[in-house]
């Protein structure tokens, strides 16, 4: 009897087998002959439905406990026939698995060697058929009344039995049109090499397949590296203005902002870790008991915690751990120097008392005024208000780690009206995470996908260039950009005067751009306009275009300009190279031979390269994160900025995960690749815009004290 439930496998028909899946009445059998009839192959009927037809029809019998085998024995001889001849696909309207959930549900009961076949009969996916579809009475159904519950039943067997399934809902077209796109992408999965499993993973987190096939050749084959023509320099590529010039830029902008949308984004996600990282590894590998602190500094040559320890008291969470310790330790004054360093240590890290290290860096003391505590987010607050605004609306827009929102709210609500009132702007604040669909693919170092203690694919987030899409969602006119550490204590007025000039800057260039847009638009351009446009892209946009558009026709050459006009805009502020640590500007030529500017990081450099790496190292400006965004064209209509990223610019990085090296992609950097094939202008502008909190020994700077 066991020999008559045995399924052919897929080893041997080389076929993908598709199984509709569901209770009575759910489009089952209506969506097996559509799919069939689309990819040219054969469906599977319902054998019980015949059987039991036929036992009806010649005594008025329903099905009773005894009929599960044998319906399911010929269930099994329809499939194992079909699939011999399907092409391709084989879509089976039931197998034995509704056959075993059914004997269930009726009869409370299940053959033994029926439970066995269902269990081990596979498909390469399972089609679960939602009840949003009108339920039709025929002889063989009942129980209309219990379809939500019979749904829930055939939905946890799937999960019981870890079976790959996806719900399909919808009305018949809606159904197969889903259908179609679906059984499309297994197959390219299975082509990739991975698992159904793997593909219901990839399913429901949203991760294109096509991105995780182009980042496995990433991987596999190298990402090219940037092809630096030269640094990007005063009048070559930068512009510089005087403190005049900036004023007069500053009043433009605050002149034509009022029928304008103004909002700034922050990038917030992530905790605070990296800032304690020296503070972290001291508390793991000092022994208190057995070394001083100078012994150990000394040992390691850890300079940072020598500045830290001196510093101590000039830090704005100082008086707030002191006191806590001296309420811990009742003998606090008795304790020797070092026990009191390092408990200070141990409370401003540990995760029962201030817990520094695993909290948001947005919401930590960064700066002590004479009567309170500010952190970054208020220090954010209040530029927006002081720069973007408009009409007594101002907007700020974090991302931020989920775990970390309640937070965010919770420090913002204690400060938001209090600034509201001192300013008389309202301010708006909105949030986003990023989204899990940019999480890319880890690999092991044979660029195989990397597995977690489960077996399932890992993935880590794909870096803050995913963040072109929490940006792409956002409907403004003008975007300011700046990081959570880059704020100051101080000089809040001169902050906004050169963030406002950058503003006033992406103003008049936009206008230009729009006037010319318009122009192409009414068919206006002729010979001498084009040559103006020309000149302006050159000497304003730094935009150079190739030699072979001289030789396109007139009519090729306006289509050309339409294009390369109609972009988003940015203007990046650049400060002189100080040596920290990040990208800066460049001329750099792409695989079409076009020279345009970029913000570049050192690891988009190949460094083996002598030509290459002299470049970069003459590079005289730093790029501190501090842009104006235009995102809209001359219509007001948003672009959609996916569109204008270089896929080829991402990063591979390497990574521990589970005590195993792993390979790790990160995407287009958010102000690098993300922006690469957007219209971009370097402006210089004093060191004083620039002042991140890296460690938390830059705090101890002056542009973080009073």
């Amino acid at each position: 009897m066991e020999e008559n439930l045995r399924q052919l496998s897929n080893g041997v028909t080389k076929i993908i087998k598709i199984a509709l899946f569901g209770p009575e009445s759910t489009g089952k059998t209506t969506l097996a002959k559509q799919l069939a009839e689309y990819y040219k192959t054969e469906w599977v009927p319902e054998y019980a439905r015949e059987y039991l037809q036929e036992k009806w029809d010649a005594n008025q019998q329903i099905c009773d406990v005894n009929d599960m085998l044998p319906i399911a024995f010929g269930q099994t001889k329809l499939e194992n026939e079909s699939a011999l001849i399907a092409n391709n696909y084989l879509f089976c309207d039931t197998n034995l698995l509704v056959t075993k959930v059914f004997s269930e549900v009726y009869y409370d009961y299940c053959d033994p060697l029926l439970d066995q076949a269902a269990r081990e009969h596979e498909y390469d996916l399972f089609f679960l058929t939602d009840i949003d579809v009108p339920w039709e009475k025929d002889d063989l159904r009942d129980r209309p009344e219990e379809r939500e519950s019979v749904f829930a039943i055939f939905k946890q067997s799937l999960i019981d039995n870890k079976k790959p399934f996806v719900i399909l809902s919808g009305d018949k077209k809606l159904r197969l049109k889903k259908a179609v796109a679906i059984v499309n992408d297994l197959t390219k999965s299975k082509e990739m090499g991975l698992s159904s499993l793997d593909f219901i993973q990839i399913y429901e987190k949203r991760v294109s397949l096509k991105n995780i096939q182009q980042q496995l050749g990433f991987f596999r084959n190298g990402i090219t590296k940037s092809n630096l023509v030269g640094p990007a320099t005063l009048f070559n590529g930068i512009l510089k203005l005087s403190e005049n010039d900036f004023r007069i830029k500053a009043d433009y902008f605050d002149e034509n902002k009022s029928s304008l949308k103004l909002e700034k984004f922050v990038p917030a996600s992530g905790a605070a870790t990296r800032m304690f990282k020296f503070l972290i590894t001291f508390l793991n590998e000092f022994d208190v008991e057995n070394e001083s602190i100078n012994a150990y500094i000394n040992r390691k040559k850890d300079t940072e915690l020598s500045v830290f320890i001196v510093g101590l008291e000039k830090f704005p969470f100082f008086k707030a751990v002191d006191k806590k310790l001296r309420e811990e330790f009742i003998d606090f004054e008795l304790l020797h120097r070092d026990y009191k360093n390092y408990y200070f240590i141990k409370l401003l890290l540990a995760p029962d008392y201030f817990g520094f290290s695993n909290k948001p860096k947005a919401i930590l003391p960064f700066h002590r005024y004479k009567t309170h505590i500010v952190t970054p987010v208020e220090q954010h607050l209040n530029e927006c208000v002081h720069y973007a605004n408009s009409n007594l609306k101002s907007n700020l827009h974090f991302t931020v780690t989920e775990s970390h929102l309640a937070q965010f709210k919770k420090t913002i609500s204690a400060i938001k009206g209090k600034l509201e009132k001192k300013s008389g702007i309202a301010i708006h604040v909105s949030y986003s995470c990023q989204n899990e669909n940019t999480d890319t693919l880890a690999v092991d170092f044979k660029n195989n996908p990397f597995r977690d203690e489960n077996g399932k694919l890992f993935f880590r987030p794909g870096g803050h260039g995913a963040l072109i899409e929490n940006l792409n969602n956002l409907d403004a006119d003008i975007i300011f950009i700046k990081n959570i550490d880059n704020v100051i204590q101080n000089n809040i007025d001169k902050i906004a005067l050169y963030k406002k000039a950058l503003a006033g800057i992406l103003l008049g260039l936009q206008q230009q751009v729009f006037k010319y847009l318009y122009a192409i638009d009414a068919e206006e351009i002729q010979q001498e306009e084009s040559e103006e446009i020309l000149l302006f892209l050159e000497e304003k946009l730094n935009i150079r275009v190739s030699n072979s558009f001289y030789e396109l026709s007139f009519e090729n050459k306006i289509i050309e300009l339409r294009t390369i006009l109609n972009r988003p805009m940015r203007v990046c502020g650049m400060v002189k190279n100080e040596g920290e640590a990040g990208g800066g500007p460049f001329w750099v030529k792409d695989e079409y031979g076009s020279i345009t500017l970029q913000i570049v990081e050192s690891s988009q450099v190949d460094l083996s390269n002598d030509n290459q790496r002299g470049i970069l190292n003459a590079s005289t400006h730093f790029n501190p994160v501090d842009i104006v965004c235009g995102i809209k064209n001359y219509k007001k209509e948003k672009f959609d900025l996916n569109q204008f990223v270089d896929h080829n610019s991402g990063f591979i990085v390497e990574k521990t995960t589970f005590g195993r090296a792993i390979k790790s992609y990160e995407l287009p950097g958010l102000w690098n690749g993300a922006m690469a094939k957007w219209m971009t202008v370097f402006v210089q502008v004093p060191l004083l815009t620039f002042n991140p909190v890296k460690t938390v020994n830059d705090l101890l700077k002056p542009a973080h004290q009073l």
